[in-house]
């Protein structure tokens, strides 16, 4: 069997594709239970094509979704924490605006 036919898949993936948790992917990963690769500092798991066509187009469109969800979620995350940090800036540039003293007024 050749290695190009088959599917490389991120650990979220995998996780969703056999329905087990992303810890004990980790785990089999350690134990080289699976067969991986690592690039751009992040695992794929390499699945034959057999095992690939196990699973219906369904389940594809929901590991599809989920994916997509669990993306959505994060940029959600990263969002709110950007919005926090702006209101925090926010907060700061207005006391720096209050302290100041206001101006002289000229005597003539």
């Amino acid at each position: 069997m050749e290695e190009n036919t088959g599917v490389w898949m991120s650990i979220l993936e995998y996780a969703s594709f056999k329905s087990i948790s992303i810890s004990t992917i980790r785990r089999y990963i350690k134990a080289n239970r699976v067969k991986t690769k690592k690039d751009g500092g992040k695992f794929y798991i390499y699945v034959s094509p057999e095992n690939v066509k196990d699973k219906s187009i369904s389940d594809e469109n929901k590991l599809r979704v989920q994916l997509e969800n669990e993306r959505l979620k994060m940029k959600v995350k990263t969002l709110e924490e950007e919005i926090n940090d702006l209101r925090m800036l926010v907060q700061i540039y207005e006391k720096t605006e209050k302290r100041q003293e206001p101006p002289e007024i000229p005597i003539s």
